[in-house]
This record gives C-alpha cells, sequence and structure tokens, in this order.
C-alpha cells in the first residue's frame, strides 16, 4: 500500500473541523493487540427520533428530506411536516397491532414514502426492515424473499408500485398480512393506500414514544449473504445513536454546519440507511434523494441532480467515485457547483483504486487550489455502521484509521493476520431469532468478531492506525502449503485494471498456482474494443485489443510478485455478470468471492485444468 502525510510538502488540503482521537495500545499475551479511545463518548439521546422532535422545535420549516417528481421539481418535506406525519403513521401502526415479534417490511427502494414509514416506525417503537428491492424484481424464485418474510414474520409490508412487485408478494407473503402501496392498488389482492396511513389523527403515540428506550429494536437489516441464507441484524435505538455521536465527534463539521447530502446508497443497507440517512437528521441537515445510480444508464441523473444541487459531503461506492472523476474532469461548469460547499468525501463498500483517488485529487487541486479529504474507515452492519475512520495524518487507498470515541477494538492474531474485533454501544445485541449464530460471532470478552483482517499501517509508529488487510475467510493455501492473502491481491487487480474491471475473485485453493476471474466493466471494454456500449459479449471479449489488455495486466501486476503467493498464473475474463439470486453481489455492486466460487466452481476448474476458453497466462 501507498501512504502519504498529510503535511506532505507542497499539499494543501480544504481546511475543514475533523477530529484525530489518539489511542492507547496495549499488546496482549497472545501477540495481539488493543486500541483503547482516549477520547470519552459524550452523551447522546436515548431515540434518534428524539433529534426529529428536536429538528421540529429548531427549525421547522428547513427541509430534511426532498426526492424529484416526475416533472423534475423537488417534493420537500420540512421537519415540522416529517414530525407531523411521523407521529399520524406511528399512530396507525398502533392501532394495527405492529410490535417487534410483527414488526413492518419494506420491500421498494428510497422514496420520501419509505422515510415516512421508517421514521413513523421508530418513534412508535416499532422495528422496520428495509429490504432490497432486487430480492422482489430481480429474483427469479424468491427464495431469499421468503426465508426474509419466514424470519421477520411482519404484521404489514410497503411496496411502493404495486404491479412492480405483485408477483413477489403473491409467493412470500401470507394472505393476512397487510400490504400498502402508494397508490393502494396491487394486482390480486386487496391494498392499503400509503395516505390513509397519514390521514390517522395521533391518540396516545407521545406516550408510546416515551416508553422507546435505548434498547429498543429501531430497525432489522439483512447481510447480504454469502453461501447461505442472510441473517437479520438487530439493531437498537443506542447503535444508531451511538454511531452518531461517534461521527459527530470524529467529524465536527457535521455539527457546525447542517450537512447537505445528495444520495443514492439503499436504505437495506447500513451505508445508506443508517450512516448517511442518520448523519442528516442527527445534525439537522438535508438529504436530497438521488434516483441516478453508478451505472452506465443511471450516472445521467446523479449529474443532472449534482448540477442543481451543492453537498457538504459527498458519498459513493468506488465505481461511482471513478465515473464521478471522469465526469468532473469533463464539465467545468458541474465543478463549480459541486465543490462549491464540499467538506469532506467519503468511500465505503470495497476499496477505492489509488488511480481513482489521484485523480480526485489532480481535479480538486486545479480547480479549488486544494485537496478534499478522502475518508473512510472500517464497519459493518452489526456495528451500525461505523469503528473506525482515516482520520490520522495519513492518506491512501487501504487506510482505516483509529477506532472511533467510544469503540473498543482488539486484534487477535488468526492464521497470520490480526482480525479486527469490537466492542461498544453500536455493537449489535445479536442476530434477530437466531441465538446460534450470535454466540459464534462473539468472543468470551464480548466482542464482535468481524472476520476482517487489519495490519498495522505504518510499523515504525503504530500509533498511525491501521490498514485493511482483507477478509481471513478468503485466505486460502495452495497445495504447496504457501498462505495467499486474498485481500490486497484482489485490490491490485482492481486498481491496475481500472477502468475495465468491475471486481476479482481469486482462485486457487489446495492448487499448484493462483488464478483471477475478472468480472469486466462491458462499457469499457466495449469502447477499447470500438465497438458499441450493446455489442454483445462474446465479440467484446474475442477482441485483441481486449484481450492484449488483460494479458499485460497480468504482466504488471505480476512484476512486483515476490513468489508463488503473490504470482497469478492464469486469468479468466467472465462474460456472464454477478447473480443476485446467488449472492454473488449485493446492492451496491461488491462481490462475494465465496459466493462466486462455490457456485462457479466448473469454470473455476476449467481455469486450473487449463480448458477455459479465453484464459490468459503469463507469456
Amino acid at each position: 500500500m501507498r501512504f502519504m502525510r498529510l503535511d506532505a510538502e507542497g499539499v494543501r488540503y480544504r481546511n475543514v473541523s475533523i477530529g484525530n482521537p489518539s489511542v492507547a495500545l496495549t499488546q496482549t499475551a497472545d501477540g495481539g493487540w488493543r486500541l483503547t479511545p482516549q477520547t470519552a463518548l459524550l452523551a447522546y439521546p436515548q431515540r434518534l427520533t428524539d433529534r426529529l422532535v428536536e429538528g421540529a422545535e429548531r427549525h421547522p420549516d428547513r427541509t430534511l428530506v426532498a426526492k424529484r417528481a416526475p416533472d423534475g421539481e423537488w417534493i420537500r418535506i420540512s421537519y415540522a411536516q416529517m414530525l407531523a406525519r411521523v407521529r399520524a403513521i406511528g399512530q396507525a401502526l398502533v392501532y394495527r397491532g405492529l410490535s417487534a415479534e410483527r414488526p413492518l417490511m419494506i420491500l421498494s427502494g428510497n422514496d420520501l414514502e419509505h422515510l415516512q414509514l421508517a421514521l413513523g416506525a421508530m418513534y412508535a417503537g416499532i422495528p422496520h426492515c428495509p429490504v432490497s428491492p432486487a430480492s422482489a424484481l430481480m429474483s427469479k424464485d424468491f427464495n431469499k424473499l421468503r426465508h426474509m418474510v419466514g424470519l421477520l414474520t411482519p404484521a404489514m409490508v410497503y411496496a411502493s408500485d404495486g404491479t412492480a412487485f405483485a408477483a413477489a408478494i403473491g409467493a412470500t407473503v401470507p394472505p393476512d398480512v397487510e400490504i400498502v402501496t402508494q397508490d393502494g392498488r396491487l394486482d390480486g389482492r386487496p391494498a392499503t393506500a400509503f395516505d390513509a396511513l397519514l390521514a390517522v389523527t395521533p391518540d396516545n403515540v407521545d406516550a408510546v414514544n416515551a416508553a422507546v428506550g435505548p434498547d429498543s429494536v429501531a430497525k432489522l437489516l439483512f447481510t447480504s449473504g454469502s453461501t447461505k441464507l442472510p441473517k437479520a441484524v438487530t439493531t437498537t435505538q443506542r447503535m444508531l445513536c451511538a454511531n452518531q455521536q461517534m461521527l459527530r465527534q470524529t467529524f465536527p463539521c457535521f455539527g457546525e454546519t447542517p450537512p447537505v447530502l445528495l444520495d443514492w446508497l439503499p436504505w437495506n443497507h447500513t451505508f445508506g440507511g443508517s450512516h448517511n440517512v442518520g448523519i442528516a437528521l442527527y445534525n439537522g441537515g438535508t438529504l436530497y434523494i438521488n434516483d441516478g445510480k453508478p451505472t452506465e444508464k443511471g450516472f445521467a441523473e446523479t449529474l443532472r441532480n449534482l448540477r442543481e444541487i451543492a453537498p457538504t459531503v459527498y458519498f459513493d461506492v468506488p465505481k461511482g467515485w471513478e465515473m464521478l472523476g471522469d465526469a468532473l474532469e469533463a464539465d467545468a461548469a458541474l465543478r463549480e457547483v459541486f465543490y462549491s460547499k464540499m467538506q469532506l468525501f467519503f468511500f465505503a463498500g470495497a476499496g477505492l483504486s489509488q488511480a481513482a483517488w489521484d485523480k480526485l485529487d489532480r481535479i480538486s487541486e486545479a480547480h479549488c487550489g486544494e485537496r478534499i479529504r478522502v475518508m473512510s474507515g472500517l464497519g459493518m452492519t452489526e456495528t451500525a455502521p461505523s469503528s473506525t475512520f482515516s482520520t490520522g495524518t495519513l492518506v491512501g487507498a487501504g487506510y482505516v484509521g483509529v477506532p472511533a470515541p467510544g469503540c473498543e477494538m482488539k486484534l487477535v492474531p488468526v492464521d497470520g493476520k490480526f482480525e479486527a474485533r469490537f466492542r461498544g454501544p453500536h455493537v449489535m445485541p445479536g442476530y434477530w431469532r437466531q441465538p446460534e449464530l450470535t454466540q459464534e460471532v462473539f468472543d468470551d470478552e464480548g466482542f464482535y468478531c468481524t472476520g476482517d483482517a487489519v495490519a498495522f499501517a505504518d510499523p515504525e509508529d503504530l500509533a498511525q492506525g491501521l490498514m485493511f488487510d482483507g477478509r481471513i475467510a478468503e485466505d486460502f493455501k495452495l497445495s504447496s502449503g504457501t498462505f495467499v492473502s486474498v485481500g490486497p491481491l484482489r485490490a491490485r487487480l482492481i486498481s491496475e485494471g481500472a477502468p475495465c474491471v468491475q471486481d476479482a475473485v481469486i482462485t486457487g485453493i489446495n492448487r499448484d498456482d493462483i488464478g483471477a476471474l475478472i468480472f469486466p466493466r462491458m462499457e469499457h471494454c466495449a469502447r477499447l474494443a470500438d465497438l458499441p456500449d450493446d455489442a454483445p459479449v462474446d465479440q467484446v471479449l474475442a477482441s485483441p485489443a481486449v484481450h492484449a489488455f488483460f494479458a499485460d495486466l497480468l504482466v504488471r501486476i505480476n512484476r512486483s510478485a515476490t513468489g508463488s503467493a503473490s504470482r497469478v498464473e492464469r486469468l479468466l475474463v467472465l462474460d456472464t455478470p454477478p447473480s443476485v439470486d446467488r449472492h454473488e453481489i449485493t446492492d451496491k455492486g461488491s462481490i462475494n468471492q465465496r459466493a462466486v466460487l462455490t457456485h462457479r466452481a466448473a469454470t473455476v476448474d476449467a481455469l486450473h485444468s487449463g480448458s477455459a476458453p479465453r484464459m490468459i497466462r503469463p507469456d
């Protein structure tokens, strides 16, 4: 990994309030480490909706959330309007008898109704569970959704579009469960219109809200799953509020200027739904729902929004940052709006390539005369989500920094690496209705065992913090007994393969050498082949120019190889995208290595036997 210091000569960063929590390091008898923040976590509210109540009193007319209408205008809901709607919805749910045992399930994606329902449920102490729309709209067998419904036993299910979600609902949701849609229509089944919930007059809902405490379940979030069915993470009010206070103390700028977010990240994931929505609400900010996506077709809407809305902080996954870097480089008017109020960049979901990072720095310096800090960290659904932040003096891809205030961290030696483990008020009590799985992920001191590996970024100065070192479960041994560290190798393939590599899966478990399966970015490969974006996949991948690119990638990757543990001997560019039904990919676009290896075992066998078509080997 290549890191740079913030105080490097000739480099200037925008002046923004960022904390730099110090940590105490103590080595343990087993050779591991304890990292204890020296800054105490300050007081935080009992309920996340307390921030909505405060906002409705202090700045009632400020926009909390907005979304574009079909006519292009923004539909806005202020803090005061949202509180009134939340009280009505909360009362409607109380009247219907929803509870932790019979919660609210939300099937559709990010929209105004979704947020109103979520906050209404939280106000009334009723868990809600946002579910990936892909499990209903892209799945063919609905097995994943059926499992979720069975585990949750919801009393109400919301879907924005009754026609689009009718098949999934009919196949998975029992007939006694009330269905709510935006317009009250659902093919083949009665449904309640969303506005009927808003029409309820509040009665005892404020008293119900007063009884909601820190241990009340706010939401249930499903993990993406690997080869097994997904687990539901119990997310309490304490977890959400403590994590937002950790964020505020780590980034004081959030409390100094009400943050403005333009965000597409899905609310069924913790990054979009807990982290980003929470930042806006907790700090009296505004969230603009971005209907764009980091895809060739969807990114135009993101750019349309960014030409109009100036965020103070911008979040995205690496692919989105790569596409935005290209757009900013080419569009001066976009740069003017985008940088006008910008304080921080954030990425999560996967590692940002150093090439994309360097491009952002170049554009920022050219336009602003200074760089914008690119922030990241280590987090997961089970920790609501943030545990560490890259607030130290180092800058670079892979750096995850130090634990936030209130987060205890333990590094435990596992298979030659350090596993990151966390304890604190932001850590889940367990998986919903699966105590046996809960027991597996906590150690005897109550630390959550992440399965993520970390290493010290500077072995000469451990206080500088940590770098991500892959997933321990993904690492493997070759037939020679040589240990392969998957994370760094995969990161190099993605970075060196930009922009034609979407992701990579490392192969070679119990085999003689390392291989790689490449998920290509077909639009970039098509351009490389001088073909239209919608050209047939086989034609694109058979192009001499594409073959030459990936052959050269293999050469470049192996230049720094030090032996069989880091040398890729064979590479195969896949002609089929990752599958949602097989859990090979999440909504954010991150690849599940284990699922890919399981479901593409025949392809892996062909790669290592030398019979795979289009296989590339070093010359």
